[in-house]
């Protein structure tokens, strides 16, 4: 049976954990930052995870990390 491929898009957006869950980055952060208090930026840089049924998907994609 051939290899799996990975998704290369998932692989540079999406990370797993040692226990399994799918971690990501925080939306927003990218641009019009002026308007944000400084303490929701600060916020943003927070790790944040996959909900489990997203996980489920993503792990598919995602398969040697």
């Amino acid at each position: 049976m051939p290899k799996q491929k990975t998704h290369r898009g998932a692989a540079k957006r999406f990370s797993l954990t040692k226990k399994g869950k799918v971690k990501r980055a925080q939306a927003y952060k990218s641009h019009i930052l002026t308007k944000k208090p400084t303490k929701r930026t600060r916020n943003l840089r927070k790790a944040a995870y996959l909900a489990s049924g997203d996980a489920k998907v993503m792990k598919k994609l995602i398969p040697y990390k």
